[in-house]
């Protein structure tokens, strides 16, 4: 049992006094072995107080178990550590092995503690943008599908944007960032975010690669992307605290008494409503209202674009003039028999489903005059205004009769060639019968 500072200071006055611990021992009720150790420890210039450093098995081996802890970052684990040891000549059991393992994990952990440093932003600098899991709402089908919440603020004035989406791809990012962007009225100097695959494709030697999508958009909105250290999501604390906040106030659970959402839109109107909640309200950290404080941020930010990038409609891909894009194929791919016609860009996502040409295109000007040009018949006469190719003209359905146009009845005085001999099925026209379509030689 340790003695007090007081009973070890009568101890020492005994032993003064008597000069003999034996002598000492009754006058301060201890043992007189106990007399003749502190009587020996003050001569020996130690305090009292101090525990007594006995020789250990592992002593010889401490060398090598700091070095294995410093060489995986106190990440090693003692059993493996003992079976070395062991193997090294160490006798003792895996008790004292993992007494010097958790000491030596100790030190190396007090002179590799993280340091922590307020971040001191400034207005217009920094915009931080996050995923969390949202509610299950029912699916266009009916069935109950799971949803994201893309969650977006900015790091000086605390604003938040809470948006729900059905997926997390590239085009669906972008839109977010377009709307969040609007929303905030300006565009910030950076944007910090997580590593994932729409945002940085590889790591090589640790410098992270960006998505050639995303650089685009940085481009095009006029704002860098960085990304935080990987696996590390201390980097990114505000956007990490703003989802667990949407997800406690938005998600239905035990706790906030929430029923489940009818539809898509019930969800996007709570987000909204939550966004109001927070934005309108002083703040704890800063002590002020994020929309109050926005105002003067916008002073440091930069303009919107009028346009949103292309991206954010939809996929883009290449589509023929004459043809209509088939559902599912790919960009640089083209369906229908118009194959060989100037191609314009469209995008994959119309209200009605079908793909569209950019707006502000030359081909959209176009495209009611194309539409006329196609109901004029199967590679007829008649084609899209400002064509001046060839193609052979057709008679009363000379594509299916294996008959092409004779001189005249094409308006360009070519002259009538035999056709190929017509096989079974149908033509590109879908009438029956048909064989090959006719080509000019």
């Amino acid at each position: 049992m340790k003695k007090s500072d007081r009973e070890i200071m009568e101890i020492l006055e005994a032993f003064d006094a008597t000069g003999v611990a034996h002598s000492a021992a009754p006058l301060c009720d201890a043992d007189p072995k106990t007399v003749r150790r502190y009587a020996q420890a003050r001569d020996m210039g130690r305090l009292a107080a101090e525990p007594v450093l006995r020789p250990k098995l592992i002593d010889p081996f401490l060398g090598k178990i700091e070095e294995w802890v410093d060489r995986t970052e106190g990440k090693v684990r003692a059993d493996i550590v003992h079976e070395r040891l062991a193997a090294m000549g160490f006798t003792g059991n895996e008790r004292t092995t993992r007494r010097a393992v958790a000491v030596a994990k100790a030190r190396w952990r007090a002179g590799h503690r993280r340091t922590y440093r307020p971040w001191i932003t400034e207005p217009g600098l920094w915009l931080q943008w996050d995923w969390g899991k949202g509610p299950a709402v029912p699916g266009p089908d009916g069935s109950p599908r799971g949803t994201l919440l893309f969650c977006g603020w900015l790091a000086w004035s605390r604003f938040r944007v809470v948006l729900p989406t059905w997926d997390r791809t590239l085009p669906t990012l972008i839109a977010c960032l377009d709307v969040m962007l609007r929303r905030i009225g300006g565009v910030p100097a950076y944007a910090l975010t997580d590593n994932e695959k729409t945002v940085t494709v590889e790591h090589v030697a640790g410098v992270p690669v960006r998505h050639p999508e995303i650089v685009a958009v940085g481009r095009h909105y006029g704002m860098t992307v960085h990304t935080c250290v990987p696996y590390d999501p201390e980097t990114k604390g505000g956007p990490e605290a703003t989802v667990r906040v949407a997800k406690a106030d938005l998600v239905p659970a035990e706790a906030n008494l929430l029923d489940a959402y009818g539809s898509f839109a019930g969800l996007a109107q709570a987000c909204a409503a939550f966004c109001e909640v927070v934005n309108g309200r002083v703040h704890r950290e800063t002590c002020a209202v994020p929309a109050q404080w926005l105002e003067t941020e916008r002073g440091r930010l930069h303009p919107v674009p009028d346009a949103p990038h292309t991206a954010a409609l939809g996929t883009t891909r290449m589509v023929n003039t004459g043809a209509a894009a088939a559902p599912g194929l790919g960009r640089g791919r083209a369906a229908g028999p118009g194959r060989g016609r100037p191609a314009r860009p469209v995008h994959a996502r119309e209200p009605a489903g079908r793909p569209g040409p950019l707006p502000g295109s030359s081909a959209a000007a176009g495209r009611d005059a194309a539409a006329a040009a196609r109901q004029g018949g199967h590679r007829g006469g008649g084609g899209v205004p400002g064509d001046r190719r060839r193609r052979p003209g057709v008679a009363d359905r000379g594509c299916c009769r294996g008959r092409v146009a004779g001189p005249g009845e094409d308006g360009r005085g070519g002259r009538a060639r035999r056709a190929r001999r017509p096989s079974r099925g149908r033509c590109r026209a879908g009438h029956r019968g048909a064989g090959r379509p006719v080509r000019r030689r």
